[in-house]
């Protein structure tokens, strides 16, 4: 079952800029940052309990943005989307943890009906 909505991403041009903006205009807290695949840098940013995620991708190019589930039962999760016909864009693997609770989580994405980029993770 999904639990709430873990976070909305958006993909920026300038990483420090945009979260030096959501820090300064929105009082965003930025808890987590860090480089994965093809230099992409990721920045965490905390608004009470919402989390906005600042993708960059490093190319140029971005992609637009995603929004993400957390679950509280991540395979049968994924074993019902996949059932329902849900595209897999991305499969089931382990994703850094931004706090210790999510330690040992996995993240996957699929695709909705008009394609949008729908993540959980749990």
């Amino acid at each position: 079952m999904f639990l709430r909505i873990d976070h909305v991403a958006l993909d920026v041009t300038d990483l420090d800029r945009s979260v030096a903006f959501y820090q300064d205009i929105f009082n965003c807290e930025l808890y987590s940052e860090h480089v994965v695949r093809d230099g992409m840098r990721i920045a965490y940013l905390r608004s009470g309990n919402t989390v906005l995620e600042l993708v960059h991708c490093g190319t140029g190019k971005m992609d637009g943005f995603h929004f993400c589930f957390e679950s509280d039962d991540f395979d049968k999760d994924v074993a019902r989307l996949r059932e329902a016909g849900l595209p897999v864009l991305t499969e089931p693997h382990e994703t850094g943890a931004r706090e210790a609770r999510e330690e040992g989580w996995r993240r996957v994405v699929f695709a909705g009906p008009d394609g949008e980029a729908i993540e959980f993770r749990g």
